[in-house]
């Protein structure tokens, strides 16, 4: 039997975590986070973390699972992931998957196969620094020279990306697209139910816009400077995270506090339209409407699998 787990997404600030503890509480559920930055420790505020009293005596995981200098993968989240899906099955209660980070979600759910996909920072440092000298498009022009159909898939300016399917060439000698393929013809283990907050565009900039002013109350300049006084090299996965890299910049010098504030708001619209676009490309979304009533609609269907869930909590 496939394991039937709860899938909630949908762009930031659109009201995640509280549904999925809502549902957590009401089904009998743990929630699994699938944020690629609240993995990190040290960075709470900016990665909107729920506080413990948020939580609702909720178990919550894959938070605070990786340091700020470790560059943590989607391979190394799926490992810790899939083990906590099944003890969560084991003490009787239901997988709950809550976050925005689509690529965590679908290669979590869709079970892809990670057996030869190695990673090696020698080659990971190599292939930045080509990148720094000779360009993002010179690097994609790379990986189209030995594997064209991966590149195509790839956007020159996803520098992150390119460089994961090189360091994945040279390592394992496999093509990327390759891997990829095998990767998704591989059966998974879990049933998702997939609910997705579809939230107005310009109800959702204004709440990202709010959420960013609440952030900086709560003290996201103090988190920010702390990380920053580390001196740690910048390129760090954790140290590109939005909230973080543009306060950096104001501690530098290169743009005033209320810069660095707008540049937040901006980059956090921008990342909400990639989660939008991400998200849409899957047809087995359940579009929950943001808003009054908003759990009830979310209860209503997650009650139409109610028989799989009670499979698990005999």
């Amino acid at each position: 039997m496939k394991i039937p787990v709860i899938v909630i997404c949908g762009p930031t600030a659109s009201g995640k975590t509280d549904l999925a503890i809502a549902a957590a509480k009401h089904f009998g559920g743990e929630v699994i986070s699938a944020d690629s930055m609240q993995v990190y420790k040290e960075m709470d505020i900016g990665t909107a973390k729920p506080a413990k009293e948020e939580m609702q005596g909720i178990a919550h995981h894959m938070i605070d699972v990786a340091d700020i200098t470790q560059n943590y993968s989607v391979s190394d989240y799926c490992s810790g992931a899939h083990t906590a899906a099944a003890e969560i099955v084991q003490r009787g209660h239901i997988p709950i998957i809550a976050g925005g980070t689509g690529l965590y979600i679908d290669s979590l759910v869709n079970d892809l196969d990670f057996s030869k996909s190695t990673s090696c920072d020698e080659v990971r440092l190599r292939l930045l620094e080509y990148a720094e000298k000779k360009g993002s498009e010179a690097l994609h022009r790379r990986l189209a020279s030995l594997d064209p159909a991966a590149a195509a898939a790839i956007h020159h300016n996803n520098v992150k990306r390119v460089m994961r399917a090189l360091e994945h060439i040279e390592i394992t000698g496999e093509k990327f697209s390759e891997y990829k393929l095998r990767a998704a013809g591989r059966e998974s283990r879990y049933h998702p139910l997939w609910l997705f907050i579809d939230v107005e565009r310009q109800l959702l900039y204004e709440r990202i816009n709010k959420r960013v002013d609440i952030m900086m109350e709560k003290g996201l300049l103090d988190e920010a400077k702390k990380i920053y006084n580390k001196h740690l090299p910048r390129s760090l996965t954790a140290l590109g995270g939005i909230g973080y890299k543009e306060l950096f910049d104001c501690f530098d010098g290169l743009c005033s506090q209320s810069a660095a504030v707008d540049a937040i708001k901006q980059n956090s619209r921008r990342y909400a339209k990639r989660q939008l676009t991400w998200f849409r490309r899957n047809t087995a979304l359940n579009r929950i409407p943001f808003g009054n009533g908003m759990t009830e609609a979310a209860f209503k269907i997650i009650d139409g699998r109610k028989k799989e869930y009670e499979q698990i909590q005999l």
